[in-house]
């Protein structure tokens, strides 16, 4: 039984709609490297494509989350 007391956990993927959810952003970051490795099988390009992309979803993923926490505080 919840303690009504107690406040209600703080999660950040409420207020993203849900093309911006951490399984579009992982469907997406992965669709794209996979694709450029299927398309072109050059593995400098794909690494060239990849670092874009994993930042992106290294942000979503751990770094904006943890903001949007930590600014509620």
């Amino acid at each position: 039984m919840k303690n009504s007391i107690e406040p209600e956990k703080f999660n950040p993927w409420n207020y993203k709609p849900w093309w911006c959810q951490p399984w579009s952003i992982l469907l997406t970051g992965i669709t794209i490297i996979s694709g450029s490795w299927f398309l072109f099988r050059i593995v400098w390009l794909t690494v060239i494509i990849s670092i874009p992309i994993l930042t992106w979803m290294g942000f979503f993923l751990v770094i904006w989350p943890k903001l949007m926490t930590e600014s509620r505080m």
